[in-house]
């Protein structure tokens, strides 16, 4: 065979080892239903941009300022990304070249701080990011972190403790947001706080962009200076990024990305941003963000009736946080026997933990993958059901259970294909 017919060849020709590790990777995710509240089910149209021509380009620099030729094209792709960003969430900037969420937080570090300057972000077990200043993170090695957390009685996100760490650690940076907050972000509230203090208010919004994109979270425009966002979970594009913000900080935010962080957008994610973008802005989208949130808080009731402590008692958005102390279940125990029962989530910490990050109380569970697929409240309650089987089975070590979850699970998923199928 001649090297441009090797070329040419499908990726079951060509390499049927990882052709197979792809088909079973569908097959996996089509038998099980995800609840991982950051992942979520691309469409077609995602996933062909993604594997487009465009993954041969190298854009080094910004539309109609590059540093290589053949920018034709891509000159046109960026500014489409872009501006269907603005337009969306009502922005004057964005920049849609960062790889992913945390280079994303970097740039903004990189655009506002020096090195040893103060940030104050919630602190990760109590449902933080890595990137607001935890010290494990490069964000809590090179800068001086704050940290605040949630109230112990109620879950939520203790305000008072916020602006009087805020007025007597005076940060330039604050960020908003995080990986495990059920509840509804009081972005007013901060800003009032920032605003206090001289701080940049940042809202990390990855979880609930398109929650925000669809009208069913409050949105950070005209509170928070910068907005930062990974494009998969509840929006539903690629694993990707952008940085949003007012024209005052664009350059700024953009001489961060660019030349600071790194070199030349992925093109083909662009593309698939773009795309996601353009979805999110139909009346359908709408129509799914607002399913999410009825199915997370159908989900969330369910698994009360049934016993189960909530962080915050309940969710406003995607996600759900469950405390499995009552339970007398470790959280890996019971997210791994739920993974086998064909029930993807994680497990987490969860706020005043006793027990280490690695080996957590807590699962966290939502809503978009279930909901792209088209389930709604009826099969939230089927779900709540096996959970509660699932979890009463890791607890006995009765694996017969965990298998027949897994059978009826499997069951349902028939009648809910995952969109980009093979072929």
């Amino acid at each position: 065979m001649s090297a441009q017919k090797t070329l040419d060849q499908t990726l079951e020709q060509a390499d049927p080892a990882v052709a197979r590790l792809v088909e079973r990777e569908f097959e996996r995710q089509s038998q099980a239903i995800c609840l991982i509240p950051s992942e979520n089910h691309v469409s077609r149209a995602v996933l062909m941009a993604l594997g487009s021509v465009l993954t041969n380009k190298y854009s080094e620099g910004y539309a109609h300022r590059r540093y290589y030729e053949g920018q034709q094209v891509v000159d046109e792709l960026e500014p489409l990304a872009i501006e269907r960003a603005k337009g969306l969430f009502g922005v004057e900037h964005a920049n849609v070249q960062p790889y992913s969420g945390s280079p994303a937080n970097l740039a903004v570090y990189l655009a506002f701080l020096d090195p040893g300057d103060t940030v104050m972000g919630m602190a990760l077990p109590m449902g933080g990011h890595l990137t607001h200043g935890w010290g494990v993170s490069a964000t809590g090695k090179w800068f001086r972190s704050v940290q605040y957390g949630v109230r112990r009685e109620t879950g939520r996100t203790d305000m008072d403790e916020v602006r009087e760490l805020a007025r007597k650690e005076r940060p330039k940076l604050i960020f908003c947001g995080g990986t495990a907050i059920p509840r509804a972000i009081d972005f007013p509230a901060f800003a009032e706080v920032a605003n206090e203090v001289g701080a940049i208010l940042v809202a990390d919004i990855a979880h609930i962009a398109g929650l925000i994109a669809g009208g069913v979270h409050p949105s950070p425009v005209g509170y928070a200076q910068v907005l930062s966002t990974t494009t998969h979970k509840t929006l539903r594009g690629p694993r990707g990024a952008m940085l949003m913000c007012s024209e005052e900080h664009a350059a700024s935010i953009d001489k961060a990305v660019f030349p600071g962080l790194q070199g030349g957008p992925h093109d083909n994610t662009t593309a698939a941003i773009a795309v996601a973008l353009g979805e999110a802005s139909r009346p359908e989208f709408s129509a799914y963000a607002a399913q999410i949130v009825a199915n997370a808080k159908v989900l969330a009731e369910a698994l009360v009736e049934r016993g189960f402590d909530l962080v915050s008692g309940g969710t406003d958005n995607h996600l759900i946080l469950v405390d499995l102390t009552s339970k007398d279940v470790p959280g890996k125990v019971a997210a791994k026997a739920l993974d086998r029962a064909r029930l993807t989530l994680n497990y987490n910490t969860v706020p005043f933990d006793t027990r280490k990050p690695f080996d957590p109380s807590g699962i966290r569970l939502g809503t978009p993958a279930a909901t792209t697929r088209g389930m709604k409240e009826r099969e939230m309650l089927e779900i709540a059901r096996w959970i509660d089987e699932g979890v009463e089975a890791a607890k006995r070590e009765d694996e017969s259970e965990i298998e027949r979850i897994a059978g009826e699970v499997l069951e349902l998923t028939r009648a809910f294909p995952i969109p980009g199928a093979p072929g």
